[in-house]
């Protein structure tokens, strides 16, 4: 079966943050897909205050399985690192491989407040001022973000440990942007044997800036052939 690469953005972001990729898959005839997760769409109209971490994890667990998909290549931007492994805690016989592009690898009861820098932290602080229950852009940033619900970035992560199932597991390390709260953690990951581990030399929006290299990595992580 052939897979299906399924890409989640990161916070304030939308669906389009992955079109570079998704148009060299296509080249290539591989099948993908990427959503704009709840209360981030292009017109969201009033702030829905409810939406959490869990929401964002049910929504990508029903698309899958509506769509009926399986061999799913789960990738996850940032933020959506806490994503898809909610989903893959879910139903991992779905997932063929966990791809966390610059992003958080939680543990159970962590949350993306509890995983980043103090840096980041502030930034949530400081941007849910205006309403209470968003955050706002980062100044300088893509005019399609949007303001990112902050109870996503709130919420503790519960796991069963299902997720563990999911044997294939990637880790791709953006190197080169000051303040990055992910060289940790990349520290960390790139010994472990349970991990594989890359690295590009570019800034966090790896989708913009290098989608070639990054499709020459994703496209590794595909299942081999099957024995008859």
């Amino acid at each position: 079966m052939e897979p299906t690469y399924v890409f989640i953005p990161g916070g304030w972001h939308g669906a389009w943050a992955y079109d570079p990729v998704r148009e060299r898959l296509a080249q290539s005839r591989k099948k993908s897909m990427s959503f704009t997760l709840p209360g981030l769409e292009a017109q969201p109209g009033i702030p829905d205050k409810g939406i959490n971490l869990d929401t964002h994890i049910q929504f990508v667990t029903d698309v899958l399985l509506k769509e009926n998909l399986r061999e799913v290549i789960l990738c996850g931007h940032s933020y959506a690192g806490l994503v898809i492994t909610g989903v893959a805690d879910k139903i991992p016989d779905r997932i063929h491989a966990l791809v966390y592009i610059d992003a958080y690898v939680p543990a159970d009861g962590d949350s993306c407040w509890s995983l980043t820098s103090d840096v980041y932290r502030q930034r949530f602080v400081t941007g849910a001022s205006i309403d209470g229950f968003t955050v706002a852009n980062p100044p300088g940033s893509d005019t399609r973000r949007r303001p990112h619900p902050l109870a996503t970035f709130m919420q503790t992560l519960k796991l069963t440990g299902n997720y563990e199932r999911v044997v294939n597991r990637t880790f791709i390390y953006l190197s080169n942007w000051e303040g990055s709260p992910f060289v940790k953690q990349y520290e960390r990951l790139k010994n472990d044997p349970g991990w594989h581990v890359e690295k590009i030399h570019c800034a966090h929006n790896v989708m913009r800036d290098r989608p070639d290299e990054l499709v020459d990595i994703l496209c590794r992580l595909e299942p081999g052939p099957v024995d008859a």
